[in-house]
């Protein structure tokens, strides 16, 4: 079964046009705001990735690799042979990687508190987030997933616990966190496998990397990886789920990032 993208604009006409994908549990709804605040001119696919939303059935479950894979297949299918990128968490693993493939088809790279950028990953809140069954299970993971000042509305609670209540979505996420928490410590604690962050470095594109220094889930210190190699912003006060909370900002550095490609 083929991956779902929302489509905005002409992209099979446009020179290079945004692919964005969304983090662990997540749609391409994560990124309805960021739109809202990009160029309507910015032919856009957010894609689900596969085991999430109306992408729940496609090819392509399991870890970033196989996910990046997929992304690239159905790219390809559809004509699109470059294109800026731009990856939320999981996404951002995605992301890195389809540039580490195919650098000469990514114009610039945007990764958002990426996954893949040092061991150290919260895999008890991810559990939990993956096994909530009541709507207290699900707010209280997802409030772990933005700074303690940010409230979790109750909409989104229940619309989480809804999209579980697809036949095969809770089995599709355990497949996914157990390709993402697939490395323990001697301790026996969860740790994330790593992308070749030194070959990353190297790449000739763009790369902007955005970060909150509040984020629970992935260590803000993993941005140091980085450091002279790609244009790096921490927000103040920011958690995890930067494009939900953050929408403007993200959206800006995604121009940014366009914009030094068009340079």
């Amino acid at each position: 079964m083929g991956l779902h993208a929302e489509v905005r604009g002409d992209v099979g006409a446009a020179a290079a046009p945004l692919v964005l994908l969304h983090g662990f549990g997540g749609t391409s709804d994560i990124w309805a705001e960021v739109l809202r605040h990009l160029p309507p001119s910015i032919p856009v696919l957010a894609y689900d990735l596969p085991g999430h939303g109306l992408s729940l059935e496609a090819d392509g479950l399991g870890g970033a690799g196989r996910m990046a894979k997929a992304i690239a297949a159905d790219l390809a299918a559809r004509g699109i042979e470059r294109f800026h990128v731009a990856g939320h968490s999981l996404g951002g693993a995605i992301a890195a990687i389809l540039a580490l493939k195919a650098p000469d088809k990514v114009a610039s790279l945007t990764l958002v508190a990426p996954g893949g950028f040092g061991p150290e990953i919260n895999g008890a809140v991810l559990s939990a987030f993956a096994s909530a069954g009541t709507a207290e299970e699900m707010r209280t993971a997802m409030e772990a997933m933005v700074a303690p000042a940010h409230a979790i509305p109750t909409a989104a609670v229940a619309a989480m616990l809804a999209a579980r209540r697809a036949p095969g979505a809770r089995e599709a996420l355990g497949t996914v966190l157990k390709a993402i928490l697939s490395e323990t410590t001697e301790a026996g604690e969860p740790r994330q496998g790593m992308l070749p962050v030194g070959d990353l470095r190297g790449l000739p594109m763009p790369k902007y990397l955005l970060w909150g220094p509040e984020d629970r889930i992935l260590p803000v210190g993993q941005a140091q990886s980085l450091e002279g190699a790609a244009t790096i912003r921490l927000l103040p006060t920011a958690g995890h789920m930067l494009p939900e909370v953050y929408p403007e900002e993200v959206a800006r550095v995604l121009a940014a990032a366009i914009g030094a490609a068009a340079a």
